[in-house]
């Protein structure tokens, strides 16, 4: 008998109407999780506030308690409770239930080492845009001492018999993954870690500024180098996340693509700077307040751009998937040379099916050639604008380019259907009531 897709994941689209209205935006997917993971380092209470309810903190609020800790969610006032004061190793068949639904375990790798002296790590999951190899943790935790049996049939088991110690480490990419890992395993070290080509985006520190409140010792200089010493213990925090960035951006160019109206309360400018100029340059409009961004498409064409993802303070590579439905409809030849995921394109085939005009290229169209030159990845875009899109059958590919294909579905004519779009759970909050609340015709 075959399987009957759920209706919740399943959304069907009236697109060709401006959305209009008021969203409401909370803390960053993207730190929410690693700051809940940072509680495990001490043996107390941490309360983090302005916490969205999406699948990613469930996810990790699931691996905690397996792991014996007490999390209490409250999902409606944003606060999360995180009660670690006992920590236990977690049944191998019971982590691997959660196996394929985050990244996140990895990251449980240096607080439990800390705590109990091993780890268990299941198989990751995550979406697949592009190469995201978990070598960089590893190397990571192998040169602060711990020993990592990658033959495990499960998984991988990382133990740490003589404890962590500090180290000189070097990431030869910014990875925000690999950045955060050592920030989590090298604070309780013993000694001084200097890590060297680290990532500094706003969430990585978000996460710095809870491991200080914690009692951690981190300095951040100017060349990306970042300083831990070591300290014996670390105590509870009480935090409040920035806000998602992301979200924000995607909202922004759901507004400028249906020729919408949308405030985005709680966006942030200061994180958001490099979208906002070029949100201007394509010729959306935008209203900084105290308490969020109003984003509208002014009338008149859009202008097209060129674009290079990269690294903070860069164009954020999460910021692209979700102009590029806006591009569509600018007038005039737009290139996204994307330079932090080599296959991030994947999610332009639907959009060529609804009518748009988007061609892909192995060439570096860019200002200079990044790590993907004559490696063969589709890793360029020429958007050509504009025109008109036809709603279709759409199948989310991963989260970012779902919602991308949500707000191209909501820009096209006639009806669309969206298969998949559990996964859009993942980092976004109510966004089937938001999209209602700001005038869409869904179901």
């Amino acid at each position: 008998m075959a399987s009957v897709e759920p209706e919740r994941d399943v959304l069907h689209v009236v697109g060709g109407k401006p959305l209009e209205g008021t969203i409401r935006v909370r803390g960053a997917k993207n730190f929410v999780s690693k700051a809940m993971v940072a509680a495990l380092l001490a043996p107390g209470v941490s309360t983090l506030k302005n916490v969205p309810e999406i699948r990613d903190v469930q996810v990790v609020s699931d691996l905690l308690r397996l792991h014996g800790v007490g999390v209490d969610v409250q999902a409606k006032d944003g606060v999360v409770t995180i009660d670690a004061t006992h920590v236990e190793l977690a049944d191998v068949a019971d982590v691997d239930t959660l196996s394929g639904s985050s990244r996140i375990p990895i990251l449980f790798s240096g607080p439990l080492l800390h705590r109990l002296g091993e780890a268990f790590i299941p198989a990751l999951g995550g979406c697949r845009i592009g190469s995201r190899p978990i070598d960089f943790h590893l190397e990571t935790l192998r040169r602060l001492g711990a020993q990592v049996d990658k033959e495990h049939e499960a998984g991988i088991h990382i133990t740490a018999p003589d404890g962590l110690h500090g180290a000189k480490i070097h990431l030869p990419y910014p990875s925000v993954g690999a950045t955060e890992q050592t920030l989590l395993a090298a604070v309780l070290a013993e000694g001084k870690t200097e890590l060297s080509g680290a990532a500094t985006e706003p969430e990585i520190m978000d996460l710095v500024a809870v491991l200080q409140k914690m009692g951690a010792q981190i300095s951040v200089d100017v060349d990306r180098t970042i300083r831990i010493e070591g300290v014996k213990a670390l105590k509870g925090y009480t935090h409040t996340s920035l806000p998602d960035r992301i979200e924000g951006a995607s909202w922004a160019s759901a507004a400028l693509a249906t020729h919408g109206d949308i405030f985005v309360e709680g966006a942030d400018q200061p994180s958001m700077m490099t979208f906002l100029n070029v949100f201007r340059k394509i010729g959306g409009e935008f209203d900084v307040r105290d308490n969020g961004i109003r984003f509208w498409h002014p009338g008149g064409d859009l202008k097209p751009v060129a674009i290079e993802t990269d690294v903070h303070p860069g164009f954020m590579t999460d910021w692209q998937q979700p102009l590029v439905v806006a591009l569509t409809q600018a007038k005039g030849l737009s290139i996204v040379h994307e330079t932090v995921y080599e296959n991030r394109f994947g999610f332009t085939k639907p959009l060529i099916s609804m009518g748009a005009t988007i061609q892909l290229y192995r060439e570096c169209l860019g200002s200079l050639p990044c790590r993907f030159q004559q490696q063969n990845f589709e890793h360029s875009a020429v958007i050509f604008g504009p025109t008109p899109l036809t709603g279709q059958d759409i199948d989310v590919p991963d989260l970012r380019g779902g919602f991308s294909h949500l707000i191209a579905a909501l820009t096209a004519e006639g009806p669309s259907t969206v298969h998949g779009i559990s996964l859009i759970d993942r980092g976004y909050e109510d966004f089937r009531e938001k999209l209602s609340a700001l005038g869409a015709d869904i179901s």
